[in-house]
């Protein structure tokens, strides 16, 4: 069963036209939410608090094996997308494929592109599509204290360790 808040990206783009004509604030996301830890919690809650409509866009898991490399995602993108859609804070999400997040911000024009704190505003990757349209660029999530990598590499540890 397809959740509620999982749109394709012209179901969303109609969503979000209808938010934006309430004067609705629209906050995009982006990331590849491969295995969900207290870094990713932060960054969904401070990019929800940036506006009204929390949108996050979801790495299809073609975009997540070219960026991650072998072995990932951990997780099908179904089951990501069902995991950020039980978020209270997330309004919608949408799965894209492309190598970067430029299509859905140039479709939507979300007022605000949230990043985690391994960005800088200056490397955002896509910080000149968010300027062409007017966005702005907000860093989300607070000193860096977890990725997925690494939590992968401690239950890797652990298990070998366990024997």
């Amino acid at each position: 069963m397809k959740p509620k808040k999982l749109r394709s990206l012209a179901e969303l783009r109609k969503a979000v036209e209808a938010q934006k004509r309430r004067g609705r604030r629209i906050v995009l996301a982006n990331g590849c939410f491969d295995l969900f830890h207290v870094g990713h919690v932060r960054y969904l809650r401070e990019s929800a608090n940036q506006g009204d409509v929390l949108v996050v866009a979801l790495n299809s898991d073609s975009s997540v094996r070219a960026l991650k490399g072998a072995g990932r995602p951990l997780l099908p993108q179904r089951e990501r997308a069902e995991v950020l859609a039980a978020f209270e804070c997330v309004d919608y999400v949408v799965i894209f494929r492309e190598p970067n997040v430029e299509k859905v911000l140039l479709t939507l024009k979300p007022d605000v592109h949230s990043k985690g704190s391994d960005y800088t505003v200056e490397t955002v990757p896509e910080r000149e599509t968010v300027k062409s349209y007017g966005g702005t660029i907000f860093i989300a999530g607070g000193p860096k204290v977890r990725s997925t990598r690494d939590v992968v590499g401690l239950i890797a540890a652990r298990k070998d360790a366990d024997g």
